[in-house]
């Protein structure tokens, strides 16, 4: 979450819009900035199972990171290079994930307001920040995520959801959808692809800048910081 910060602020100060694809290094859930931990987590589950809990920059919903079955991407480009719109701009930089979804084999649609669906069942989620002139867009790409542990450890309106509750009914991973394991490396070469389409950019594999790594090493204490984390 700092580097995805500290992106935001090297394309404020004249940065490449940047595509960044990542996996977390732990099971996650990443709150909204505007969401109650105790609300929307199961902080004593979380605990118990080594579950991190980090807060975003940008808005929307719990989310939660597994690291064997999801890709995250954040999109940070000008603001003048997307749609003024709210619902399509999320159309715009969600169109790589529908599209590695496609590629893969899956009917992908986006569904407004932020959401990438296979047959109704929502496979991304994403979320949106506008700052100094930038937008940064960040999302999942559930390819074979663990959802009933998904079911378990998130909340919805204060109450714990179960593997056969609402959440896990109106989610579905691409290997579930397609009845076939799919691996990190196609969901990765799927996303690359997806997002040369949906954005008609050309993509060069790049390194963080010094300044990169520099503002995301001083933003990495307030995303460690209790005071961050549970400010709402």
């Amino acid at each position: 979450m700092a580097m995805d910060e500290a992106l935001l602020f090297s394309v404020a100060m004249g940065g490449p819009p940047t595509l960044r694809l990542f996996v977390f290094g732990r099971p996650t859930v990443t709150v909204g900035y505007f969401q109650r931990v105790e609300e929307v987590v199961d902080v004593g589950l979380a605990q118990r199972e080594g579950i991190d809990i980090v807060r975003r920059i940008t808005g929307g919903g719990a989310v939660y990171h597994d690291p064997s079955g999801e890709i995250t991407y954040s999109v940070v480009l000008p603001e003048t290079r997307v749609p003024g719109d709210v619902v399509e701009s999320f159309k715009y930089l969600s169109s790589g994930v529908v599209e590695a979804a496609r590629i893969l084999g899956a009917p992908a649609e986006f569904a407004p307001l932020n959401d990438g669906v296979i047959a109704g069942k929502k496979f991304s989620g994403q979320a949106q920040t506008r700052r100094f002139g930038v937008v940064l867009q960040h999302g999942t790409f559930m390819y074979a995520t663990d959802l009933d542990r998904l079911a378990e450890v998130l909340r919805v309106g204060g109450v714990k959801l179960s593997s056969r509750g609402p959440v896990r009914a109106r989610v579905t991973t691409l290997s579930e959808f397609l009845g076939r394991t799919i691996t990190k490396e196609e969901a990765l070469e799927a996303l690359i692809e997806g997002f040369k389409r949906g954005l008609s950019a050309e993509i060069h594999e790049g390194t963080y800048t010094e300044i990169e790594l520099r503002l995301a090493s001083e933003l990495k204490w307030k995303y460690r910081s209790r005071e961050w984390v549970f400010m709402r």
